[in-house]
C-alpha cells in the first residue's frame, strides 16, 4: 500500500512538472512572436506636409507669326521698268519698291485730257448761251455731262498711273525677289514678300477649363526649339468662342523682336501662368497610388499606415498638388508605399519636401 502511494505521488509530480514546462515554453514562444511583430514594421520614407507657395502654370504649343506680312504684287499689267529694293533689305513705309512701264497710260491720259479741255470749253460756252436763253436747259445739261464724263475718265487713268508705282505699305524686311527688270507682270505675279518682324505674334490654344483664368493683358513666357533663351509676351486678343472640335480657346500674344532673333513660322513652347497659390499642399508623384475612382495616398497615424482618398490638381516635374483629402501637419508616406496595407506598422525615415512651380 505504501509503495502504491509513492508511485502515485511520483506520477503527480511528473505531470505537474510537465504542465509547468509547457506553460513556460508557450510564454517564451509568445514573447518571441511579439518581438518578431515589432521587428517586422515596414521601413518607409515620409515627410510632414507643409503649406508652400505654388505657381500654377500650363505648358502649351504655339506658332510664331509675323506682326504684318503681305505678298507684293502689281495692280496693273505691264513691263517692270525699275526695281528699287534689294533682296533681304529693310524698307520703310511709303518707299518705292518697283515701277511698271506706263507709256501707254500716259498716252491715254494725254488724249483724255485734250478731250477734257474741249469739253470744258464747250461747257463754258453753253453756260453763257444758257444765261442769254440762246439754248435750252436740256442742251446745256448734255454739254455739261460730256465735260463731267471726260473729267471722270481722266481721273480713272490717273488712278491707273498711280498704280504703276508700287510702294511699301509698312516698314519691314523684304524677302526674295521673283522678278527681274523687264519682266511682264500681272496682278497674279508674285514680286516678293514683305514682313514686319520688329514685333511677333504668338498664336496658341488653351483647354476650355482654363478660359476664365486668362484675359487680355495676361503675361506669358516662351522659348523656341533652336534656343533655350526665354522671351516675354502679352496676350492682346482672344477668340470669342471655343472651338467645338478641340474644346480649346484660341488666343494671340505679342512679343518684341527688336534684335531679330526670332523668325515667323517657328514653333514656340508657351508657359502660361494661371494663378499663384500661397498655401498649396504638394506631394511627390511616387506617393500617389492610382485607384479606380481617383488617387490614394498613405499617411502615418499612431505608427501605422492609413489610406486616404485625395483629389489632385496641377502637376510639376515630380510633384502633384493635392486639392482635398490632406491637411497641414499630416505625415505622408512617400517611398515604399506599394508594399503597404491599411494598418501596416511602419518605421519612417523623414525627408525634406521640394518646392517647384508647375509646368
Amino acid at each position: 500500500m505504501k509503495i502504491k502511494y509513492i508511485v502515485y505521488s511520483l506520477l503527480l509530480i511528473g505531470i505537474t512538472a510537465l504542465i509547468v514546462y509547457r506553460i513556460d515554453a508557450n510564454n517564451e514562444i509568445g514573447g518571441s512572436k511579439a518581438n518578431d511583430a515589432v521587428e517586422q514594421a515596414t521601413s518607409v520614407k515620409g515627410m510632414v506636409l507643409n503649406a508652400q507657395q505654388f505657381n500654377d502654370n500650363i505648358s502649351l504649343s504655339g506658332t510664331i507669326e509675323a506682326n504684318e506680312q503681305i505678298e507684293i504684287r502689281s495692280e496693273v499689267s505691264g513691263i517692270v521698268e525699275r526695281i528699287n529694293f534689294n533682296e533681304g533689305s529693310k524698307v520703310t513705309e511709303g518707299q518705292v519698291l518697283f515701277k511698271v512701264n506706263d507709256i501707254e497710260l500716259q498716252a491715254q491720259l494725254s488724249k483724255v485730257q485734250t478731250a477734257q479741255k474741249l469739253a470744258s470749253e464747250n461747257e463754258r460756252r453753253a453756260k453763257l448761251l444758257l444765261e442769254k436763253q440762246a439754248i435750252s436747259q436740256e442742251e446745256y445739261d448734255i454739254v455739261s455731262a460730256d465735260y463731267q464724263s471726260a473729267s471722270a475718265e481722266s481721273q480713272l487713268i490717273q488712278a491707273q498711273l498711280s498704280k504703276t508705282i508700287v510702294r511699301a505699305p509698312f516698314s519691314g524686311t523684304i524677302g526674295l525677289r521673283y522678278i527681274s527688270k523687264g519682266t511682264y507682270v500681272t496682278p497674279q505675279t508674285l514680286i516678293a514678300k514683305l514682313v514686319n518682324t520688329s514685333k511677333l505674334k504668338i498664336t496658341f490654344s488653351i483647354p476650355e477649363k482654363y478660359a476664365s483664368q486668362v484675359s487680355v493683358g495676361s503675361q506669358l513666357s516662351f522659348t523656341t526649339s533652336d534656343t533655350k533663351e526665354e522671351y516675354k509676351a502679352k496676350v492682346y486678343a482672344i477668340e470669342p468662342e471655343v472651338e467645338i472640335a478641340t474644346r480649346t480657346l484660341k488666343m494671340r500674344a505679342i512679343a518684341e523682336n527688336k534684335e531679330g532673333k526670332l523668325y515667323p513660322g517657328t514653333y514656340a513652347n508657351v508657359m502660361l501662368p494661371l494663378e499663384s497659390i500661397d498655401d498649396a499642399l504638394m506631394v511627390p508623384s511616387e506617393a500617389l497610388i492610382p485607384v479606380q475612382n481617383g488617387k490614394r495616398i498613405f499617411i502615418a497615424e499612431q505608427g501605422k499606415a492609413k489610406e486616404i482618398d485625395v483629389e489632385i490638381g496641377a502637376r510639376t516635374g515630380n510633384e502633384v498638388r493635392v486639392v482635398s483629402g490632406l491637411k497641414v501637419g499630416d505625415t505622408i508616406l512617400t517611398y515604399g508605399v506599394m508594399a503597404l496595407k491599411n494598418g501596416t506598422p511602419v518605421n519612417i525615415q523623414f525627408e525634406e519636401p521640394v518646392t517647384l512651380t508647375a509646368e
